[in-house]
């Protein structure tokens, strides 16, 4: 494969706030110093929230390619995510995202198929593979008719 890049500027817009943007894309998201520190600002998007959701995200994408590979037909995907921000040696560290993806499914018999393509999905992620954080998944499997 190639080398790709991703390109994305950022403003800031003022106190502990900007905005993010990509000359990909015409949507743009402001983000913030998150409110647990000092001078941060609830209801907007940190870079906990998005390192948090690279990870979700990636998850995901990752898993729909490997089950549209392996054929598995599925009925719904979702995925609950949470990033553990700690201190440690006296620096902030994002040391373990959890990823809680539910998958819903029609047949008993594709259960054992599913929990492989999970598997697979949580050792090819990209961005799980680029960080030092813990990745931690709690999959669930639904049977759904």
């Amino acid at each position: 494969m190639e080398k790709h890049q991703y390109n994305l500027d950022l403003e800031w817009t003022g106190d502990r706030k900007g905005t993010l943007s990509s000359p990909d894309f015409q949507l743009k998201v402001e983000v913030a110093t998150p409110p647990e520190f000092d001078k941060g600002m609830a209801g907007f998007w940190s870079p906990e929230h998005l390192f948090t959701a690279a990870v979700q995200s990636c998850f995901m994408t990752t898993f729909l390619a490997i089950a549209e590979y392996s054929k598995l037909e599925f009925k719904k995907i979702n995925c609950a995510a949470t990033g553990i921000l700690e201190k440690v040696d006296g620096r902030f560290l994002m040391t373990e995202i959890v990823l809680k993806p539910v998958i819903v499914i029609s047949n008993e018999e594709e259960k054992s198929k599913t929990e492989r393509i999970i598997s697979k999905s949580e050792t090819a992620c990209l961005i799980s593979n680029s960080i030092t954080s813990k990745v931690i998944l709690q999959p669930e499997i639904i049977i759904s008719k």
